[in-house]
């Protein structure tokens, strides 16, 4: 049953304490890990595998990174956990909405909203479907894991790549809290606080908020305003209710908003008959900034709007019921996002509008009973129910210098935009005009459950096995009402050509006929067809034969090099006769496990595990027909029959692609050492990681190819590790070896990449550093810390699709698209600095440094917009800096 009533969910959500006395998990092991952390700072609990247990038993390869040190590292959101974990990889790209999380290569899902990430995100146990709900600014941070490897068999259809679990600190019931000012340069204001207290002896409550502003840092020239800069804010109420011992409630609810002008794409590469059209259009020297990404300047006609609002709630209900402990999560969550860019990026206003609202609204249930039993078997048994339901909008409008652009790029030879029109008889100003573009409107439903569970087997006190299942159904139903208001974008040029290269046949052979200087005109080829019919038939029919035989003949039919304008064409809306836009997948996952304690303080262990996501919808303009379901071609060419050429819904030059990707399917081979001492501890982990269908998302210009991998294989090598030398120096380091590849990949959006090393994935990630602590007498302490974090050399983008070559004979060469991407490399060295003073009367005073060399990379490069040769790129954050003074209390 689909759930579409805002009400029934609020209804559920506030009844959901009166089901969990009945319902299925692990309880207070937040509190009991807190304890432990304060013991022995070396111990770490963790519970993203919805247990209680140390970082030294879990046998996952997880990283912990504890709220002291994302306070000492300056780490103010997700973005930054990168530079502490090296297994991951976070990139943020065209709006403040779009967030990409990565986990050993594998992840994907920003930008297009019909695209779950590969990589979950879990606030409090609550899932995050989308990046824009994930990204904000969170207080009061107890700890964030990030588990690598496919994780589906606890957590279902969203973690075939791996997750990210953050948890925030419980109300306490004794007073305290802590406030917190930051300034830094860009004029960064950061004001953050948090409070918590018992209201009774059985109920306590925490209240966070945060506010974090920054000016831009980048500049746009034209529009004299700075770009790129931070303004969110948030706050966060917690009640925890403790009736007794063995049963505990917890109510979160939260709310962040994000008003922001990002983000910049900087000009990498132009092309000089680009630039020349752009500065005939728009009448200006310089309308796009020169090729130099790193000096951050910019030529826009408006500012870039993301304004996101992410709230929601949760009720948590723990029961402990002698050795069974009994959990329920439920929670409902709303995102809003309206984002405006001027995405040609000039200052020239090819592109005038590219307005998008995005409307999230989801529900999630989640039950589970875990046991703790004194013999050598014990359980977790829970069931998941997920229901998503989201609208999405975007208007993509021509501005008023696009005519002027379009007829520079068509030439005064043909007459620019006008001699276009007078050839093919229509009114003057019928294309490009200002307000012209393409309406995208998309709803998107999605119901999911699991069922899913975890025994594990203890035949003597140091061995463990251990076996996971899930059980996952999901169904997808999208429907789309696009539509394209640019007329010239729905001309089919091979058939006018068709019929202009016809009547230029007729009229030469005629004018041949009559001994002519040059072509007959109507009169003469009229008289000449009344006089000979016979030889005017067979004239008319070579024309006819020649035309046929040439018109994908770009040599011939001069017509074809328009078609680079025609990137809004019309739309076959769905569903329809032959699509239902409708998918049902369903998935056993499983996970074999061995663990062996071989001494208290060395554990080694080894796994199988499958993972599992769902299809993917294409939410985009580029949303396509699959191949099977159309055979492009110009009617006057009769290409051959397909399923929806003959329900009658082929439109002008709809071409194939694809509407969703199939579902992922993951598997990994993972072996592990665990060792904790008292001043030594370390992980090692050696796996074989693969994901058959690896949905590919790649941006082309205007919209997003998504397509299935057949198969994305890696090996991987990944080591952590601690030394504590002597009292107040903590030495950390951290490594991954990644040797990715595309074992098949036929159809990418830039051709065949079987055999190819997937882009933006380093060969070898590093994190290094350490912390020293010194007391002076009284109590007073001052801790400097410093990390290092570095990627080594990758190629960041797979091909650009706007450099692929259309052959004469109408095949594609990709070799242009591959050879140019492979050109543009990235290699960071980042190094954060902190010095901290805190006093015995609670005060800390501390000044930082993030990225204090000040590298500078390209994170990604793409198409230019209706820029055809054109690059363009987002580059890194310059080097940030500033001071703190908190209080704790």
């Amino acid at each position: 049953m689909i759930i579409t009533d805002t009400r029934l969910k609020t209804i559920l959500l506030s009844g959901a304490a009166l089901g969990s006395l009945a319902m299925p998990a692990a309880a207070f092991a937040q509190d009991a890990a807190q304890d432990a952390e304060n013991a022995d700072s070396n111990v770490i609990i963790v519970t993203a595998s919805k247990r209680e247990t140390t970082l030294q038993e879990i046998p996952i390869a997880v990283s912990v990174t504890s709220g002291e040190d994302i306070e000492d590292a300056q780490v103010r959101d997700l973005i930054d956990l990168q530079t502490l974990v090296p297994s991951l990889r976070v990139s943020q790209l065209q709006s403040s909405a779009n967030t990409n999380f990565i986990i050993r290569g594998f992840g994907n899902g920003a930008n297009n909203p019909g695209i779950e990430p590969s990589v979950g995100v879990f606030i409090d146990g609550v899932y995050r479907s989308r990046s824009a709900a994930q990204i904000g600014d969170l207080p009061n941070i107890q700890r964030v894991e990030v588990l690598r490897g496919p994780q589906s068999t606890l957590f279902g259809k969203n973690a075939s790549a791996g997750i990210i679990s953050i948890v925030t600190e419980r109300p306490q019931f004794e007073f305290g809290g802590q406030v917190e000012a930051t300034y830094g340069n860009f004029n960064a204001r950061i004001l953050r606080g948090d409070i918590t207290g018992p209201i009774s002896e059985t109920l306590a409550f925490s209240l966070a908020g945060n506010i974090n502003k920054r000016d831009g840092y980048a500049r746009d020239l034209n529009l004299g305003t700075k770009f790129n800069n931070r303004d969110r804010w948030g706050v966060r109420g917690q009640l925890l209710w403790e009736p007794s011992a063995d049963l505990s409630f917890r109510v979160i609810g939260d709310y962040d908003k994000i008003d922001e002008n990002c983000c910049i794409a900087a000009n990498v590469r132009e092309n000089p008959a680009i630039t020349a059209a752009l500065r005939a259009a728009s009448g200006q020297a310089r309308p796009l900034e020169a090729a130099d990404p790193f000096s951050y300047r910019v030529r826009n006609n408006i500012p870039s709007t993301n304004e996101i609002e992410n709230y929601g709630a949760s009720l948590q209900g723990d029961w402990n019921v002698g050795a069974l402990t009994f959990t329920s999560i439920t929670a409902y969550r709303e995102v809003r996002s309206t984002t405006n860019q001027d995405s040609d990026f000039t200052s020239a206003d090819l592109i005038g509008q590219n307005l998008a609202n995005t409307s999230i609204d989801t529900f999630t249930q989640e039950l589970r009973v875990a046991s703790d039993f004194d013999g050598p078997l014990n359980f977790l048994l829970g069931g998941f129910y997920f229901n998503e339901d989201i609208k999405f909008t975007n208007d993509l409008l021509f501005g008023r210098d696009f005519r002027g652009y379009a007829s520079a790029l068509i030439g005064p030879a043909v007459g620019g935009a006008a001699g276009v029109e007078a050839l093919l008889g229509v009114p003057n100003n019928t294309f490009f005009r200002q307000g012209q573009g393409i309406f995208d409107d998309f709803t998107y439903g999605n119901d999911a459950f699991s069922l899913f569970g975890q025994f594990d087997l203890k035949p003597t006190d140091r061995l463990t096995f251990t076996f996971g299942f899930n059980y996952t159904e999901d169904k997808k139903r999208v429907r789309s009402n696009v539509v394209s208001t640019d007329p010239f974008s729905a001309l089919d040029f091979v058939a006018i050509g068709n019929t202009l290269i016809t009547q230029q046949g007729i009229a030469t052979t005629v004018g041949q006929a009559l001994r002519l200087p040059g072509p007959a005109n109507a009169a003469q080829i009229a008289a000449f067809a009344a006089a000979q019919p016979a030889a005017f038939g067979q004239i008319q029919t070579g024309a006819a034969a020649f035309a046929r035989a040439n018109n994908t003949n770009p040599a011939v039919n001069p017509l074809l090099g328009l078609r680079a304008l025609q990137f809004l064409p019309p739309f076959l809306n769905f569903p329809n006769a032959v699509e239902s836009g409708r998918t049902k997948d369903d998935d056993f996952s499983y996970t074999i496990r061995a663990n062996y304690e071989i001494t208290d303080n060395l554990n080694i262990y080894a796994t199988y595990a499958t993972g599992f996501k769902a299809t993917s919808f294409n939410l985009s303009r580029d949303s396509r027909p699959f191949p099977t379901d159309f055979i492009p071609g110009s009617p006057v060419n009769n290409p051959a029959a397909s399923p929806i050429r003959n329900a009658g819904l082929a439109l002008p030059n709809l071409t194939t692609g694809s509407r969703f990707a199939g579902p992922e399917e993951s598997e990994v081979y993972e072996a592990g050492i665990k060792a904790q001492w008292p001043l030594v501890a370390f992980n090692l982990t050696v796996f074989k990681q693969s994901i058959r269908g690896f949905q590919s998302n790649v941006f082309t210009g205007t919209g997003f190819a998504l397509a299935n991998a057949g198969k994305q294989s890696t090996f991987g090598i990944e080591f952590d590790g601690t030394v504590r030398p002597t009292d107040g120096l903590n030495l950390f380091v951290a490594f991954t070896y990644l040797d990715p590849k595309y074992d098949s990949f036929l159809n990418s959006a830039v051709g065949d990449l079987t055999g190819a090393t997937p882009a933006g994935i380093p060969a070898l990630s590093a994190s290094m550093g350490g912390s020293y602590t010194y007391e002076f007498a009284g109590g007073t302490k001052f801790t400097v810390r410093g990390d290092y974090a570095y990627e080594s050399d990758v190629q960041i983008a797979e091909g650009l699709p706007g450099f692929i070559v259309t052959n004469a004979n109408g095949t594609r060469n990709f070799q242009p698209a591959l050879d140019i991407a492979r050109q543009f490399r990235r290699q960071t060295d980042l190094v954060n600095v902190s010095a901290t003073l805190e006093l015995t009367n609670g005060f800390e005073i501390s000044a930082w440094a993030r990225n204090l060399l000040d590298d500078r990379f390209i994170s990604t490069v793409f198409d230019s917009v209706a820029q055809s040769g054109s690059i363009s790129g987002y580059p890194s954050l310059p080097r940030t800096y500033g001071g703190s003074v908190r209080f704790k209390f």
